[in-house]
């Protein structure tokens, strides 16, 4: 278990390694203050957008900077659990987005995303800068 993190999503990381300026300076500072955050599903949503050897060289560097926890049997049972329980609302996300999210919540995590459905996720602390 990590005790202080924010859990990066792929849509930050994304936008950072683009070079958004809006994401640089906090992704950077999350990342020298060594409390950036991932998982083995972003780090498979990173490299499946890898369009050549130069962004994935930047993407390799990227990621020796970043503390990594995984998705476990439990925690994958606990985000199927949810994400049934918010389908039966007329809630439907990506079960990918419920893993993340549940493995930021069980380890005390917020996420750091500009993907707004994450908001809809019951005990889910989004990161705001």
């Amino acid at each position: 278990m990590i005790k202080d993190g924010i859990l990066v999503d792929t849509s930050v990381f994304i936008d950072f390694l683009k070079g958004e300026e809006r994401y640089i300076k906090i992704v950077a500072e999350l990342l020298e203050k060594k409390l950036a955050v991932t998982t083995g599903i972003i780090i498979a949503e990173l490299l499946q957008g890898i369009k050549n050897p130069k962004e994935e060289q930047k993407l390799s560097e990227l990621l020796r900077g970043v503390s990594s926890l995984e998705v476990t049997t439990d925690l994958w049972i606990k985000a199927g659990q949810l994400s049934c329980s918010l389908r039966r609302k007329g809630i439907s996300l990506p079960l990918t987005d419920f893993a993340i999210a549940i493995l930021a919540i069980e380890n005390t995590l917020e996420v750091f995303t500009i993907d707004k459905h994450f908001e809809q996720i019951p005990g889910l602390r989004i990161y705001k800068w």
